[in-house]
């Protein structure tokens, strides 16, 4: 049985840190007392996020939580109940949140394209040799599945007919547990989980990367992970919400620079318990904060992808201008 540090844990940890100072309020606004919390997930998010996680260094409101949570649904239901001031999860499920009328725009795209098929079949180096194969994908209608449905079209394989997508392992825990355990052939699962799997077992590697897949059918790479922010601090608050992208930009880039000190905070903060395999996850892990009004239509085109597919993927429509910080 693969034993994965974020199984052991409590399903939420939070931080806090009281940093001194205080922001102004360029635009006149009322300034919103904090703490404001930021909703993040156990993986990438938080290991991009990780020096802001452990300095905050040029952030000076009084008062930020970030609270790290194993699964996207868990920072969907802090927006619905409002907890979450700053949110990171699916970019799919940002526009679903937004059109069902949740407050929040889309402040940046932190993650890239970590999605990987992954497996003990390595007689497979082509997509023609999935005909036939089952495939273990977690959550029906999730970006997993979907993006993965859309490269089997494009590579003319049929997923309704040519090959068998199981869904019994219903998180990306449970199925990264299945392929280490030899219950599960094949997977598709994201970063760090995957060197994880294969650190354990292995007989396990990594067949596809379906980000590469995705930039030779599309010329840019999957705007996986959305970065929100609720309107009101951004009404109220909009030096905070710059510092705090700044930061988080700043983490971003430390990451990438030191990955072996990276692997440390890592493992100190409990995102993952091993800082060899944090320190070989990093570089799959598609860390790169861009802010969205500079990719509005790279945006724009990824989850016009999914709507087309099927219009629920982005709650029944495309998410209008307001959707954009």
């Amino acid at each position: 049985m693969l034993k994965l540090y974020i199984m052991r844990l409590p399903a939420i940890i939070c931080f806090c840190f009281l940093l001194l100072g205080s922001c102004g309020n360029p635009s006149g606004g009322k300034k919103t007392a904090g703490p404001f919390t930021i909703a993040s997930l156990k993986g990438p998010s938080s290991m991009g996020m990780i020096r802001l996680i452990d300095s905050l260094e040029g952030t000076t409101e009084a008062g930020l939580k970030v609270t790290i949570v194993n699964e996207p649904l868990q920072v969907r239901k802090m927006m619905l109940d409002g907890t979450a001031d700053f949110a990171l999860l699916p970019t799919t499920m940002a526009a679903i949140v937004y059109n069902k009328g949740l407050d929040y725009k889309l402040a940046a795209i932190p993650v890239w394209g970590t999605l990987y098929l992954f497996g003990r079949d390595t007689a497979i180096t082509s997509w023609e040799d999935l005909r036939h194969k089952t495939v273990h994908v977690m959550a029906r209608g999730m970006t997993p599945d979907l993006l993965f449905r859309y490269l089997l079209q494009k590579k003319g394989i049929d997923p309704g007919k040519d090959i068998t997508l199981d869904y019994r392992f219903s998180t990306h825990i449970d199925l990264a547990n299945a392929v280490a355990s030899d219950q599960a052939s094949l997977g598709v699962i994201s970063e760090p989980l995957v060197s994880q799997v294969m650190h354990l077992n292995s007989k396990v590697k990594m067949l596809f990367d379906l980000n590469k897949e995705w930039i030779s059918i599309q010329g840019a790479p999957i705007p996986q992970t959305a970065l929100m922010v609720k309107s009101s601090v951004i009404q109220n608050n909009p030096a905070l919400v710059e510092e705090v992208l700044d930061a988080f930009e700043r983490s971003v880039e430390w990451v990438n620079s030191h990955p072996g000190s990276a692997a440390e905070l890592i493992v100190r903060y409990g995102i993952l318990d091993n800082p060899r395999i944090a320190y070989q996850a990093i570089p799959g892990s598609g860390l790169k904060l861009v802010r969205a009004a500079a990719i509005h239509t790279q945006i724009t085109e990824y989850l016009r992808i999914f709507y087309e597919m099927d219009p629920q993927t982005t709650g029944g429509k495309m998410p209008d201008e307001g959707f954009y910080y």
